[in-house]
């Protein structure tokens, strides 16, 4: 046989008989752990598949552009959990699990953590990781990257435009690229729907982890704030402030809660096909809107919790609650928590004046389709002593226990509700048109939300609600995990470069 021949035909044997590239698009967490435990994979083949998706899909094809940076580290990272599964030492259900976190997330290590925005590329490291951070690495996640977000967690400007940030530019919603991905999480959104991890980490405020969850199509949780520790997270409000997990399942949202959770309850117990039976549901209309598109989806859900046993009362009114102190409350607390931040970061930017005057400096780079308003009037506010900010927190404190009462009193268990519309046109000129949403009850309160795919409408996501009470976390994750269960609504992205054209 002729020599080259030989070695072609060996070449060619040797390729056949290696493992074809595992498939991580829309793959659960249960099974990327049982591929590893089965040495289907190696954590070092999951890490460097995510690796080549975000290249041609986020970098490439339809360009998201979600990842801002990836972790210079995470190949050596998934290295030494490879040795460690060869040793039978697997840390738990996230060992080896490629996870990216929003940019506003403190980590030690070879990436950055600016908000997106340019004036703290050259701030000093971290001195360590979040604890959220320290759990995850812990349980064996490998943090993959940081994802883009609105600028500063949309807390710079009252006419931003969600997704955008003068470090990472525009993110893009991969259900229709001319839409955008909400905020502030949206490149833990647009991510997480483009299976560029499998799963993300986002921040919310007031709607941060619920909306961009919503129109992306996935599992959003909104934890009740303190549930998870807070610090090492660039702050808005310590009184909103929470980390959330964002996935594409409910059990993998709860596995990466649990992860998360500073003393790691194991959430997934929670996880009851049957959680709905007999309970009484609050429907809150009056946060619903008047988009027929919307309503035909939320009818489609109330029926299906019915189905599943539960009792809606409807309508669920809620309109005698007053959340108006979340405005004064941010407007405080973002200065003084910002500077608290800064201080301990070290740098040149050391409060929220500096960066009012990094970004007039380089407007160019920073304000090219919005400005700093937001900042600008935050930072006229006094100390946290004074007088608007001690009636805010009066106000907010008063609306919560009368949110509580009328939960009582009316014996509901949750309240349910279409999340948000579906994803608005992207527009830098005018900025954001968020439309109707329901995520303000419970950011200012504090209480948990979860939100669920529910249905499409011209093939753009919509998430379905439920929020209730403070540490209520079980058993809305119940809820959420049988709603799921029976709805079956979730659908992988197609990338459309606009929105399609025909109902789905």
């Amino acid at each position: 046989m002729d020599r080259r021949l030989f070695l072609s035909l060996a070449l060619a044997a040797a390729s056949c008989a290696r493992k074809a590239p595992f498939s991580v698009e829309e793959v659960d967490i249960a099974t990327l752990g049982e591929a590893l435990r089965q040495g289907q994979v190696t954590v070092r083949g999951l890490v460097e598949a995510y690796l080549a998706r975000i290249e041609s899909i986020d970098r490439g094809g339809p360009a998201l552009n979600s990842v801002i940076e990836v972790n210079p580290d995470a190949l050596a990272i998934a290295d030494s959990l490879d040795a460690e599964l060869r040793e039978k030492r697997a840390r738990g259900p996230l060992h080896g699990i490629p996870i990216l976190i929003k940019d506003n997330i403190d980590t030690a290590d070879g990436m950055k953590t600016t908000a997106g925005s340019l004036a703290l590329l050259d701030a000093p490291t971290p001195a360590q990781d979040a604890p959220i951070v320290t759990r995850l690495r812990a349980a064996g996640a490998v943090i993959l990257g940081k994802t883009n977000l609105s600028e500063w967690a949309n807390i710079r400007s009252t006419r931003s435009t969600s997704g955008w940030s003068g470090r990472g530019g525009l993110t893009r919603n991969p259900y229709a690229l001319d839409r955008n991905p909400s905020g502030s999480s949206s490149g833990s959104g647009a991510a997480a729907a483009a299976s560029l991890c499998a799963a993300a980490i986002g921040t919310e405020t007031d709607g941060s982890v619920v909306s961009p969850s919503s129109v992306c199509g996935l599992v959003g949780i909104k934890p009740t704030v303190g549930l998870l520790s807070g610090d090492g997270i660039i702050p808005i409000s310590h009184s909103q402030d929470t980390a959330g997990p964002m996935a594409r399942t409910v059990r993998d949202a709860v596995l990466v809660l649990s992860g998360m959770h500073p003393e790691g309850r194991d959430y997934s117990a929670f996880l009851d096909a049957s959680a709905l039976r007999g309970l009484r549901l609050g429907v809150a209309r009056g946060h619903m809107g008047r988009n027929r598109h919307v309503t035909g989806v939320a009818e489609s859900c109330f029926e299906t919790l019915r189905e599943q046993g539960a009792v809606l009362i409807d309508p669920f009114d809620m309109s005698g609650l007053d959340f108006s102190g979340e405005r004064d409350t941010m407007l405080y607390e973002l200065k003084a928590d910002m500077a608290a931040y800064l201080k301990r970061r070290g740098g040149a930017m050391q409060s929220l004046e500096d960066l009012i005057a990094f970004n007039e400096a380089n407007a160019d780079r920073e304000m090219p389709w919005f400005g700093q308003e937001y900042f600008e009037n935050s930072a006229k506010t006094g100390g946290l002593s004074e007088k608007a900010y001690v009636q805010a927190r009066e106000s907010v404190g008063k609306v919560t226990r009368e949110f509580t009462a009328l939960l009582d009193r009316e014996k509901i268990d949750a309240v349910v509700c279409p999340t948000n519309t579906p994803a608005a046109l992207t527009d830098l000129v005018i900025g954001n048109n968020s439309g109707q949403g329901c995520s303000t009850p419970a950011a200012v309160t504090g209480f948990p939300h979860i939100t669920v795919p529910g249905g499409f409408v011209h093939g753009l996501p919509v998430g379905f609600s439920f929020f209730g009470r403070a540490n209520d976390e079980g058993r809305l994750i119940g809820m959420a995990y049988a709603f799921e269960q029976a709805a079956t609504a979730r659908r992988p992205p197609q990338y459309f470069s606009r929105t399609a054209p025909h109902p789905a």
